[in-house]
């Protein structure tokens, strides 16, 4: 298949899962995550409109925007280290992945000497994996609050990683803990937290019916990923 033929199933699909939310398709927002991949795969899912993209590091964003330019909408999905932050403000448009107030104190300070306003989305473990990153929720109604304290920063939503599992219904307890979650902090806060980053490839569908606005999809949409080159991964900054 190619890009656009997958494009145009997976959009008929976020239809089906929009309607059975009562919503609309305009009211979930498609990440394309280009992680390995090309800087012509990322060309062509911004003539199919694609505009938003996703990276997890940021030496390979660099790299690929050095070749394309100053196109699209950037978002940086991945974990971001402290000694990264200083080329990260720079590179992308939004990060969706703070998960301590000491990442987000540095992301508003690096901001603040070039004069950005950062959108940031707190990423939060609900499933409690060792393996994943992201605040504890019992943790996040704080967090929230000093991160919305702070001058350069813009938090717009949290985000969350489900656990893998063959039958993605089973990811659903899951998506539905964060919107939960996030209406809490709102009414305990008094925040205005609208976005809700969650659902992949193997689970976006009930993500979507849980509430999801943003969804980030690799394979589903641009195939298997390529062997990475050296060009994109030598930690040079």
């Amino acid at each position: 298949m190619t890009i656009e033929s997958r494009y145009q199933e997976i959009q008929e699909r976020m239809r089906r899962s929009c309607e059975k939310s009562g919503r609309g398709i305009e009211e979930v927002l498609l990440i394309g995550v280009t992680k390995t991949h090309p800087p012509e795969t990322v060309e062509e899912g911004l003539r199919l409109g694609i505009l938003h993209l996703g990276e997890n590091k940021v030496q390979e964003a660099l790299a690929k925007k050095n070749l394309i330019g100053e196109k699209g909408i950037w978002h940086l999905i991945g974990h971001l280290q402290g000694n990264k932050v200083k080329n990260a403000v720079q590179i992308f448009d939004q990060i969706d992945s703070v998960d301590t107030l000491a990442l987000a104190q540095e992301i508003s300070k690096r901001c603040e000497v070039i004069g950005k306003r950062m959108g940031v989305l707190m990423e939060v473990n609900v499933s409690g994996e060792g393996s994943k990153f992201g605040v504890k929720p019992e943790q996040a109604a704080r967090l929230a609050e000093e991160i919305n304290q702070l001058p350069s920063l813009e938090l717009r939503g949290l985000m969350t990683m489900a656990p893998w599992m063959e039958d993605s219904t089973k990811t659903r307890p899951y998506f539905a803990q964060l919107r939960e979650l996030r209406d809490r902090i709102q009414q305990e806060t008094g925040l205005h937290l609208p976005e809700l980053s969650m659902g992949m490839s193997q689970d976006f569908e009930v993500a979507i019916e849980e509430g999801s606005t943003m969804i980030r999809l690799g394979t589903v949409l641009f195939g298997t990923r390529p062997k990475p080159t050296a060009e994109f991964f030598e930690d040079s900054i």
